[in-house]
């Protein structure tokens, strides 16, 4: 495990800068007034997910691997990071809907339904809290895994 020391104390710095990106969401009113703009509102989160995992990579390069790190050193390293995202995502999911904003499920489904974008039943298939848990972290760990690939370009040194 101390191998992975870094990745981890990563994933929880990930995991704390979402839930302040939930909150931030809530506070707009992304997940109420504004929910029909949340969609493409929450991928502003992106570019900071990618910081994390910069500096998450620079610090494996920096500590571990003597200020030298390949191309696979790098996408390891970032992948890794991305297990245990997708770990923590569940968890993150959780205190978001049930702490930060536990109307988000009921406000989005009545938009969907109200602008005939679902029916009622889909809305409720979709939008509750087992199906974002999946959704978290298999996107965490697709996103993740595309972006250690990118960030490992940017990492690499000889």
């Amino acid at each position: 495990m101390k191998k992975l020391k870094i990745e981890f104390k990563w994933a929880i710095v990930f995991t704390i800068t979402l839930l302040a990106w939930m909150l931030l969401e809530k506070t707009l009113g992304w997940h109420e007034e504004n929910i029909a703009n949340h969609w493409w509102l929450t991928m502003l989160f992106a570019p900071f997910a990618i910081f994390i995992y910069l500096l998450a990579v620079r610090e494996k390069r920096r500590r571990v691997y003597n200020k030298k790190m390949t191309w696979l050193q790098g996408f390891i390293s970032g992948t890794i990071l991305s297990v245990f995202v997708a770990l923590l995502s569940p968890i993150a999911q959780y205190l978001t809907h049930n702490y930060i904003t536990p109307e988000y499920f009921n406000t989005v489904i009545e938009y969907s339904v109200t602008n005939d974008l679902m029916t009622r039943t889909k809305a409720n298939d979709y939008f509750n809290i087992t199906n974002y848990m999946w959704q978290s972290a298999f996107g965490a760990l697709g996103f993740g895994i595309v972006t250690a690939a990118i960030v490992a370009v940017f990492t690499r040194k000889k």
